[in-house]
């Protein structure tokens, strides 16, 4: 019986079906982006808006004056006198008598009577001359409040961590598009019922259910798009995260025509319901199928591809070769039971952790220069671009280790520079952190592809979703840990990233190399890349196959000594050292 990758290289291991497929699931990175960097427009904080003083409302209602007016006349004038009085968060402890004169409400106050009057914070009574341009605006997420505006984004990242942990449990278990489809149903659903949230903790829930679903939806395109491909063609994986940085880049667009919250969020959360179509242009993964058991589907899809992309199907393939393995609900003791697994697993969990917070950390660095928010949010998506192309160049030439290693190695020094650098070259500070920004997107890109390798078929999606869930971590202590210890001292965070980054980068050398090897399909095959390395020759070399007679190691190379005799020479014995 023929092996899966067999079969696929026969039905073509990236033809016009999975183009379409590809090019389909793609989308999933446009919307899963919009979600993740929403925050950013949803979260606005208003240019004007003050503090209301008591009796204030009932007097401008009868006086008809307009915002402007009662903010001239009730609150301005009262702060001159008072000028210990903060304009937001604070007002004056008093009340306005709403029979007071509407030509000359201050006539009752003198100089010194304004200037004597107490303070008192302010709660709930704030007024917004734009009231519902964000949701700062619509539920009061200012002054002694704004840290609930960080509760939402920690909120949505916890909901990213529980949809790794149950939707790639639940897509291992139950199959992938079915938990795909689910997956987008409940984001569009659930990003309706946000945008009509009557309170703040109704928004808060159902903000959370939008992540868990969300992360559904990206973590599952991704094992689809990568099971359903060649070895030679996994780096297309990489591509996504091109459609993810699109998405970061027409994000602004949206906020800049859509004058308020709720028009955004609609409009980030309605496509995934397109999505729902997918159920007639998307399979089931073959590669799935074959793990559970169900090698006749797995077969008729292979037959499907085939035909789409214009290739034909043996007919003595009646059955593909399932692994031995045998199929159990997956768990965290599988991906630590055995060495190798043990290690890519520890490592790869460090990995998503470090890029997740040193790329969210240095996005929120460079928005705290300020300037034109719409602008700078496009230009910080348009830097993730060259990461993308950068990969694609490298990884198929010198494999995914060095690359990997390097970039995070790079940002570590980056923002190392950076913290030292003088405040008065401000021009160059800011490149260097942008290289720091462009290298660690890089390592970013590339834990996903590596993290789908190196977990065989049965523990691919849970294995991914587990250790991606470190990443949701990382997006949840970023914020606090950037503005906390840059309170201390603001280069402070810089350094801790280094530190994790440099860490991180020599870490994943002791990752086995992917490059050019069929995805593992058991928990044997991860184990097999612990003990031999690729071994790449000149197509020019052509060996009979030959007997090992010595395995050695030698720091990260394999070598492989053994015999070759050439068919003419048959008593000439060649040998051959590979690394």
């Amino acid at each position: 019986m023929p092996s899966f990758d067999e079969v696929l290289k026969e039905a073509g291991e990236f033809g016009r079906f999975q183009k379409r497929v590809f090019f389909l699931l793609c989308q999933t990175g446009i919307t899963f982006s919009f979600l993740f960097a929403s925050v950013v427009f949803l979260g606005r904080t208003p240019e004007n808006y003050w503090c209301r003083i008591p009796g204030a409302a009932e007097l401008s209602e009868r006086c008809g004056w307009t915002l402007e007016e009662e903010r001239n006349f009730t609150v301005l004038p009262l702060q001159l006198a008072n000028k210990s009085s903060s304009r937001e968060c604070e007002r004056l402890d008093t009340a306005w008598d709403t029979s007071t004169s509407c030509a000359n409400p201050l006539a009752c106050y003198s100089n010194r009577s304004t200037g004597s009057l107490p303070l008192t914070a302010c709660h709930d009574t704030w007024v917004y001359e734009e009231p519902h341009s964000s949701i700062v605006s619509e539920y009061n997420l200012v002054c002694s409040n704004a840290w609930m505006l960080d509760l939402t984004q920690a909120i949505l990242n916890l909901g990213f961590l529980a949809g790794a942990f149950t939707l790639g449990y639940a897509a291992d278990r139950y199959g992938r598009i079915l938990i795909y489809l689910l997956s987008c149903l409940g984001v569009g659903i659930c990003g309706i019922i946000v945008a009509f949230a009557p309170n703040f903790t109704v928004f808060l829930i159902f903000r959370f259910l939008q992540g868990v679903f969300s992360k559904g939806t990206w973590m599952t395109c991704y094992v689809i798009v990568t099971e359903i491909v060649g070895s030679d063609q996994r780096i297309i994986g990489i591509v996504i995260q091109m459609f993810f940085t699109l998405g970061i880049m027409i994000l602004p667009g949206i906020a800049y025509w859509v004058p308020n919250w709720q028009g955004i969020q609609l409009a980030i959360s309605l496509p995934n319901f397109l999505f729902l179509l997918y159920y007639w242009a998307v399979p089931e993964s073959p590669r799935w199928l074959l793990t559970r058991k169900k090698g006749e589907k797995a077969l008729k899809i292979m037959h499907d591809i085939a035909k789409h992309n214009g290739k034909y199907l043996s007919p003595h393939y009646s059955e593909i070769t399932v692994s031995n393995e045998e199929v159990s609900n997956p768990s965290f003791l599988d991906l630590i039971r055995t060495p190798q697994m043990r290690r890519n697993t520890l490592i790869l969990m460090y990995a998503w952790f470090t890029s997740a917070l040193i790329y969210q950390g240095l996005v929120m660095r460079l928005g705290i220069v300020g300037g034109n928010l719409y602008l700078d949010f496009f230009i910080s998506g348009a830097v993730e671009l060259p990461a993308a192309l950068l990969i694609l160049v490298t990884i198929d030439r010198i494999g995914r280790c060095p690359p990997f290693a390097i970039s995070n190695i790079v940002a570590g020094i980056a923002c190392f520079i950076t913290a030292f650098l003088p405040e008065d070259l401000p021009w160059f500070k800011t490149t260097v952190a942008t290289l720091g920004r462009l290298s660690i997107t890089i390592a970013f890109e590339i834990v996903y592809l590596v993290n789908t390798e190196l977990y065989p078929t049965t523990l691919r999606n849970f294995g991914v979703s587990l250790c991606s869930s470190l990443c949701d971590l990382g997006g949840i202590i970023a914020p606090f840990l950037l503005f906390r210890l840059a309170a201390i001292w603001l280069e402070l965070p810089l350094i801790i990233f280094s530190i994790l980054a440099v860490v991180c980068g020599l870490l994943v050398l002791l990752l086995p190399e992917t490059k050019g090897i069929s995805l593992p399909e058991t928990v044997e095959d991860v184990e097999q890349l612990s003990r031999y390395d690729v071994y790449f020759l000149p197509q020019s070399v052509l060996l009979e196959p030959c007997q090992p007679l010595q395995i050695r190691k030698q720091k990260r190379l394999m070598l492989l000594e053994c015999e070759s005799k050439f068919p003419r020479q048959p008593d000439v014995v060649h040998r051959w050292h590979f690394s």
